[in-house]
């Protein structure tokens, strides 16, 4: 198990019991929760732990880098703490979000499109698993 006290240091996040309870369920999990997710999951661990709180907790660790947002559903932001370039499948039928690792597409010319820089993108797939 990953020391999750030394991880949140690592990314000059100061340990709190909340921030410690986020992390454990968030860097422990292969879904991609919606914030409402990890403060349901949270609170049956740390009752008194507060949606707000939860919500501050999560952006704080997007801005510290120890895990990404991303809008892959409609109408909700998912955390993903996978922070390497990866893409995703969307399962129609489930809602579920799986990693495509990002060897396993190519996207071409990015780097000839006229008038943008590109500073990161990703494929987001949809449709249904077999």
């Amino acid at each position: 198990m990953t020391d999750v006290r030394a991880v949140l240091r690592e990314h000059g996040i100061q340990p709190t019991t909340q921030r410690v309870a986020v992390a454990e369920y968030v860097l422990g999990t292969d879904a991609h929760p919606t914030a409402d997710v990890v403060w349901a999951r949270v609170k049956d661990r740390l009752p008194m732990i507060s949606r707000a709180t939860v919500y501050n907790t999560l952006n704080l660790f997007v801005e510290k880098g120890l895990v990404r947002v991303y809008a892959l559903t409609e109408g909700a932001q998912v955390f993903d703490p996978k922070t390497q370039p990866h893409h995703h499948f969307v399962d129609e039928a489930t809602g579920a979000i799986h990693d495509v690792p990002w060897d396993a597409l190519s996207v071409l010319g990015v780097d000839d499109l006229d008038g943008v820089e590109v500073a990161d993108f990703q494929v987001v797939l949809r449709g249904r698993r077999r």
